[in-house]
């Protein structure tokens, strides 16, 4: 039996992961104790996509209610299943700045102590499993906001012909900068997960992700960009401009192409590699032009409500680079844009995002 074990199995990756290795004919295991009800509200529970996962897969999912943190927990599945384990995607993560701010130990334990666990049960069970950790541009801190920017109608740009022009690569420094109390836990984890392929020879990969978007996303406000705009354009609610006048920039990558990126490491490990994932320069948006997209796909003006002081170490510009993966597994490109994204989501949730009566 070939298994995949999926941390964060009903997120919007570890769903989408889920989907795309069960369909490559492995068995997954699924490893999701919802705790982003916890941290966002109800709202934003991924119970739903458990049921729709195993209502989908049947016995291609098994589902585990496991709790990262607990060791004993997590040893069990890895231990039951042992060498018929083939590759193990790590999403789960505690995913808020804000969130990370009023409860550090929690989130420290969750996406540093949380990532040692995953890594040190693929150590002893089933070393030869390539480990694909869900990591984020946030490890850069704010440097990308000493880029020097230049300020058009609708967004930030690069000045041009910096050498970051048609995004940022891994070379960007993750040292003496603000980080957030997040970002400075994904760069614990995104460590590790170096270190255990260079140390202990696992093979191993950071995807360092821009904004990863699709369908899937229980968007809520402090998660979840794209669809969250399009959710409060759909369903009639405020939405919060946070800082930069809404000008910042993000790259948005599909959760489809996000997992394509997986299936090509996974048929082809390497150790201890690090990789910025993202949208580029083919998908991208500021939140100005996001909110237009949004209001022009549901045919509802957006309420927005605009804040002046933008929130700790938030990126004023980010567009990755994905040359590196590209140089490494050629055959994988970006396939979607914005555009093309923000209108499935809207097809996907018409029936769910309704206005409140």
């Amino acid at each position: 039996m070939s298994v995949a074990v999926v941390t964060g199995s009903a997120g919007l990756i570890g769903s989408q992961a889920v989907r795309h290795f069960a369909c490559l004919g492995l068995v997954v295991v699924g490893v999701d104790n919802d705790m982003r009800s916890r941290f966002f509200g109800p709202e934003a529970s991924t119970a739903w996509n458990v049921d729709r996962l195993s209502a989908e897969l049947g016995k291609a999912y098994v589902h585990h209610d496991v709790d990262i943190r607990d060791r004993d927990g997590l040893a069990s599945v890895f231990r039951h299943y042992g060498r018929d384990i083939d590759v193990v995607i790590h999403t789960a993560a505690q995913p808020s700045h804000d969130w990370a701010a009023r409860d550090p130990y929690m989130d420290f334990d969750i996406n540093a102590a949380g990532t040692l666990n995953v890594l040190q049960n693929v150590r002893e069970h089933c070393i030869d499993a390539p480990l694909i950790h869900c990591s984020t541009n946030k490890v850069y801190g704010d440097r990308p906001n000493t880029l020097p920017m230049v300020e058009q109608d609708t967004r930030w740009e690069i000045t041009p012909g910096h050498r970051y022009a048609a995004g940022i690569t891994e070379d960007m420094s993750v040292d003496a900068c603000l980080h957030s109390v997040f970002g400075a836990s994904k760069v614990a984890a995104d460590i590790m997960v170096q270190e255990y392929g260079r140390y202990f020879g696992l093979r191993t990969a950071c995807f360092r992700g821009g904004t990863l978007t699709g369908p899937g996303h229980s968007a809520t406000e402090l998660h979840g960009f794209l669809a969250y705009v399009m959710r409060c354009a759909m369903e009639r609610r405020t939405y919060k401009l946070i800082g930069y006048k809404g000008k910042q920039v993000r790259d948005a990558i599909h959760s489809r192409d996000v997992v394509a990126a997986f299936e090509a490491f996974f048929r082809s490990p390497r150790s201890g590699e690090v990789y910025n994932l993202g949208g580029g320069r083919h998908s991208n948006a500021s939140n100005l032009e996001a909110i237009a997209l949004a209001e022009k796909i549901s045919g509802n003006e957006m309420l927005v409500e605009h804040v002046d002081t933008p929130r700790t170490g938030d990126h004023i510009w980010w567009i990755s680079s994905n040359a590196r993966f590209q140089e490494h597994y050629p055959q994988w490109q970006v396939t979607y844009d914005v555009p093309l994204i923000m209108n499935e989501i809207y097809e996907a949730n018409a029936d769910r995002w309704v206005p409140a009566r």
